[in-house]
Formats: structure tokens, sequence, C-alpha cells
């Protein structure tokens, strides 16, 4: 069979991986429903071209295993029930295509012009079907929450989907059509590299010759593929700004800037729990965070496990509006903080085609394996944070922030990335006021003073520590307010006259 002897004489060992798995997924596929309840939806596109190629090996390998060698000579095609969603907004060269291909490989084409959800209804109501390959890729809109073989979604005709591509990339779609040789749609010779309809779909700028000045380069010359949908047309926001007026007067500018927004930071880290290394990252990342407005609610270290993480993450999510990780990132067993993100949302991890080529320019292809496991992020609730400083792109799933720093020089570019990227939530708001008061009264004589001052200055926090026991007390107060601090600590001073001095500092 040529598709199965071209893969495996390919040096390309990812290739040849991801093959494997796609071709057993088709053959198991073929054991559990019987050939004529199953279909094939082909839309003419490269995600389905390839999988049409994979169904006719996996339909082959699957018919020698059960060692019909009389049909072994007559199964190249697999004609398979294929079916396809005609649209007048299609192009029309996806429509030829699709045709041709149809002929060429002998599929039973049914061809329906209705939309995607009534169409397989009639169609189910017509012949019993009990599952449909797809090509659909993570990534693609309709992926979050899909498996290898996924029952259709609630309020659908009940069928499994059969995803033998799910975690295949831009560049092993690429791959695997250029060295099987086969033909494809010619717009991908024209610089389109993801296909919709005519209405929203242009060719990728990022293909266009420079030296033609009106030509493009074909898709599979597209080097990033985390850019494959650069060519559809983005829609434009309706949202309009408003300056509403708050009920105390001010607007809503001023109302976010006297906010003090909280965040919580877990680290992520064995090595500290057994006093092997100290933790810098959470004083340091405390210190960053006051200066730009933000209370820090809650500071941890926990083990290098799932769970532990998992419940830290739960907890902090749900009362703070950032919480920030350090930790548990990379490749090794200890390396479990994504998941416990993931559990902690209730997710799974899945590929993320847009970090692993991230990925793939940096370390290139020195993981190894069928997958690059650091490619594994929460799936549906992961945004990447991009910022040219950055070698890779900062993760964030929902309010939760993971850092990638190993030490305090790294911290510091990391945070200043995330102060000047919108998409971060870290709203700069009116800093804190500080005022630090010296004393060597005993603490029993300061006491009943300092609870009356916590109830007349409720906005003023009021807190006090000793540098040693026998040296003087140092008495905080940190507000936004900076005449309500200032009135706090006169009024302190005032209380023990001469026996309070300010220090520039808590220390």
């Amino acid at each position: 069979m040529e598709i199965d002897a071209a893969v495996r004489a390919s040096s390309d060992g990812r290739l040849r991986t991801k093959y494997d798995n796609a071709v057993y997924v088709v053959q198991r596929a073929f054991a559990l429903y019987p050939f004529e309840e199953i279909a094939f939806s082909f839309n003419g596109g490269k995600d389905s071209t390839v999988l049409l190629h994979l169904i006719r090996a996996g339909y082959y390998l699957h018919k020698t295993s059960c060692g019909d060698e009389a049909q072994i000579n007559t199964v190249q095609n697999c004609p398979l029930r294929t079916i396809y969603f005609e649209t007048p907004c299609a192009f029309p060269e996806i429509n030829s295509f699709t045709y041709e291909t149809v002929s060429t490989y002998g599929l039973p084409l049914e061809t329906i012009r209705s939309d995607f959800k009534s169409g397989l209804e009639g169609l189910l109501k017509e012949k019993s079907t009990k599952a449909i390959f797809i090509g659909t890729r993570i990534g693609d809109p309709n992926a979050v929450g899909q498996e290898q073989f996924s029952p259709s979604s609630p309020g659908w005709p009940p069928f499994m989907r059969v995803n033998p591509i799910l975690d295949w990339s831009y560049r092993d779609v690429w791959s695997f059509l250029l060295t099987c040789k086969v033909k494809y749609c010619s717009l991908y010779d024209e610089g389109y590299t993801s296909i919709g309809s005519i209405y929203d779909t242009v060719p990728n700028a990022l293909l266009s010759d420079s030296s033609t000045g009106n030509s493009f380069r074909p898709a599979y010359m597209l080097s990033d593929g985390r850019l494959e949908r650069a060519g559809r047309a983005k829609k434009t926001s309706n949202n309009t700004e408003t300056n509403s007026v708050a009920s105390n007067g001010m607007n809503n500018a001023e109302g976010e800037q006297m906010i003090a927004r909280s965040a919580s930071v877990i680290v992520v880290g064995d090595e500290i729990l057994f006093g092997t290394v100290e933790d810098k990252f959470g004083a340091a990342l405390c210190k960053k965070l006051h200066e730009i407005g933000w209370r820090v609610s809650h500071v941890t270290v926990v083990h290098n496990e799932i769970d532990s993480v998992a419940e830290e993450v739960k907890q902090c999510k749900s009362t703070d509006d950032v919480v920030f990780i350090f930790g548990g990132l990379g490749p090794l067993h200890s390396d479990i903080s994504l998941a416990g993100v993931a559990k902690a949302f209730g997710v799974r991890l899945a590929p993320d085609e847009e970090f692993e080529e991230h990925l793939s320019q940096l370390i290139g292809n020195s993981y190894i394996g069928d997958r690059n496991e650091m490619a594994l992020l929460p799936e549906g609730i992961t945004e990447l944070l991009h910022h040219k400083m950055l070698p890779l792109p900062l993760i964030k799933c929902k309010n939760v922030i993971i850092l990638s720093a190993t030490n305090v020089d790294e911290l510091d570019m990391e945070w200043n990335c995330l102060l000047d990227t919108q998409e971060s939530g870290l709203l700069r708001t009116k800093p804190f006021v500080s005022k630090h008061l010296s004393t060597l009264l005993p603490d029993v004589k300061i006491a009943p003073v300092v609870a009356k001052l916590c109830l007349e200055f409720s906005d003023v926090y009021i807190g006090s520590h000793r540098i040693s026991r026998t040296g003087p007390l140092v008495v905080s107060l940190i507000g936004k307010d900076y005449q309500r601090v200032e009135g706090a600590a006169a009024k302190l001073s005032g209380s023990f006259e001469g026996l309070f001095s300010q220090v520039d500092s808590c220390k």
C-alpha cells in the first residue's frame, strides 16, 4: 500500500509515530463498528485530505491483519461512505478538488446542501450511522473537550466522532502530504493556509512573495504553524468604551485606581520544603505587587504533587483576582504544575499546537516520543501571553498565571513583560502609601492605643513587629489614601509625645 510504504520509508520519526497512532485509531474504528455504519466527512481541505489517506491505509492494514487475502488487492481505495456538505460560499477550487478526489478513489459520495446539524439529522434518519471520521485537530474551534473517540454533543444526532489526527500539528499535516506525494487542493499552492468560505479567507500575508509583489508561496512553506489561520478575516468587536460615573462621584478609571486588587502566590517545590534551597520568589513577587497597588492575600509553598497544587489553586482562584504559580514546569516527573491547574479547573491536559511550535523553535527536536509533553496545556482555558522579550510565551489559565522564572533576574524580566501585556490582567492601581514608626515602648503600653486606632482608621493597615526581642518595635501604617495614613501616624505619635520616630523602612 503506497501510503504505508511512503511513511515507513521516511526518516521523520515524529511523522512515523503520528501515523502509527492515527492508523491505529482508524483500525480500531473498523473493528468496533460495521463498515456500512461508518461514514467519512470530507470537505476538500488539507486536514480531511490527510484523513482520507490515513483511512485508506488503516483500512488496508485492518484487512491485512484480519487475514482477508482475497480482498487485499481490492481494498486500496476503501469505498467508505463519504459525506460532503456543499455550500454556495465554498471556493470553486474546493468543490472541484472534492469531486475529483471522490472519483479518483472510488468513494460513494452523499452531497448535502444544508447546515451541518440538519444535514446529519437527515442522514442518520435515512441510514444507520454509528461513527463518522472527522479531520478535527487540536486548535480547531470545535476541538475543545474532544478525544480520539468522542460522542456527539448533547442536542445533536447521536454518533461517535472519530478523530484520528486530533493531536496533529500544521507541520505534521504538511509533512504527511509531502512525504506521501498525494494531491491536495490547488489553493494551498497559492498561499492559502486555512480555507473557510470565499467571504472570510484570503492568502496568508506571511507567504507573500516579495520578489514579485503579487504572488504567494505555497502553504507548506509557512514556517510557523501558529499562524495557520492568519489568512482568515478578522471580525471587529462592536464593544465601545463608556465613561460612566460611579455613585461616589469618581469615574470608572479613578474607581479602578482606588481598588486594592488581591493576588496569591503558590510556589511549587519539594526542595524548598526539604530546606535544600530558600524561596526567594514569594518575597520578590510580593514587593512587585505592592508597588503596583495590589494586596497579596496568600503565599504558600506546596509539594510537587498534582493534588497539592490543585487544592491551592482551587481555593485561591475563587478569592483572588490573580494567582501566580512558580516551579513545577518542564518535562520531568516532578513538573506537575500544569496538571494541578487543569485538575483545579476540571479540564484535561491537551496538546497546544501554538505552544508546541514555540517550543520547537526554541529547543528544536530535542524532546523524544510522539509529542512534546511540555506542550500539554489545560484545555479550553489557556491563553498564551506573548512579548518580544520572552523566549517562550507565559501561560495564563483564566486568572492563574504560571511563571517560568528560575531566578530573581528572570522574574524581573517576566514581570516587566506582564506589565507591558494587557492580556495579563495586571492593572496598575493607585500605589500604597506607607509610614513606619519605631519605639522602645513595651507592647502592652501601646496595645490599647493601636486597637482604637484600627477602629478609627479601618482603611489603613496597621501592623507591627520587633527587629529583635530587646530591640525597638516598628509599627507600619499602609494604605492608599495619603492623608489617612498621615493622620493615623500623627495620632499614634501624638499619643506618646516624643517616643515614636520615623524610620525609612520596616526593617
